[in-house]
């Protein structure tokens, strides 16, 4: 019988990367070539646009893990596309992937109604983007629906865990040299490149045994503060979510 924290340290893997996967998939990128936006504009305007029209600084404050200027640079350059456009778009691409990928599952329907009692009765409070996203309407179809869901609690565990970093004395920086990235879109990545990725300057500082063991604690501090999301499930309902994401996640 799963325990909620076992079941937040057992679920972030296959959330991760189906709650994520979209942002980098052939999906996104169709929009941008139809819209003609850089893959990164469409990211920071559809993921952040749930915050409204703002400055870039209200933007860098949720993506915490990117440079400040490569922010401003793409939210700016982004302003093409109105936010409620671009959240719309975002909100479509994540389906279109969760009908590709779990298209052929028949728990796509369970695991949108499990996570979407976790979602109802989680706090909002840290989790600027999750807030917002709990509030665009879910698809109707199970894979699209579970794949949407799934991305909602992504970036409830995502505001949780930054808050967490910064808790810690981490930098954004830091914290991405010594990040486990495999239960990410990005894959097996290097913390190096998956830094290169989200366009921090180089050189990299060589993080020491102080900075890994800090990044340690940071992961079962944010497991910690998932757990009480999880809550909301018994055991036996903890358990069914553990093995419909396990048999979606080989899917």
């Amino acid at each position: 019988m799963a325990d909620p924290r076992t079941t937040a340290v057992q679920v972030k893997s296959p959330i991760g990367l189906y709650g994520g996967g979209f942002m980098i998939s052939r999906e996104a990128k169709a929009v941008c070539e139809e819209h003609g936006l850089g893959p990164r504009e469409f990211y920071f305007r559809g993921r952040c646009g749930v915050l409204g029209e703002c400055e870039a600084d209200v933007v860098t404050s949720v993506a915490v893990f990117f440079p400040s200027e490569h922010v401003r640079k793409s939210w700016e350059n982004g302003r093409k596309m109105p936010v409620d456009q671009a959240v719309e778009l975002y909100a479509r691409a994540c389906q279109e992937w969760g009908r590709r990928k779990l298209g052929g599952y028949d728990g796509c329907a369970r695991i949108a109604e499990l996570l979407e009692k976790v979602v109802q009765a989680a706090s909002p409070v840290g989790a600027p983007l999750f807030a917002g996203w709990r509030a665009v309407p879910l698809a109707g179809d199970p894979p699209a629906r579970a794949a949407q869901v799934m991305h909602v609690v992504r970036e409830l565990r995502g505001g949780l865990h930054a808050n967490a970093v910064l808790a810690a004395g981490l930098s954004p920086l830091e914290a991405t040299l010594t990040a486990d990235h495999d239960g990410t879109p990005l894959g097996g990545r290097s913390g190096e490149m998956v830094a290169r990725f989200f366009e921090w300057p180089e050189p990299y500082p060589t993080p020491g045994p102080e900075v890994l063991a800090r990044r340690a604690a940071v992961e079962e501090v944010t497991d910690d503060l998932m757990a009480p999301v999880f809550s909301v499930l018994n055991n036996n309902e903890s358990d069914e979510l553990i093995g419909l994401l396990r048999l979606g996640h080989g899917h």
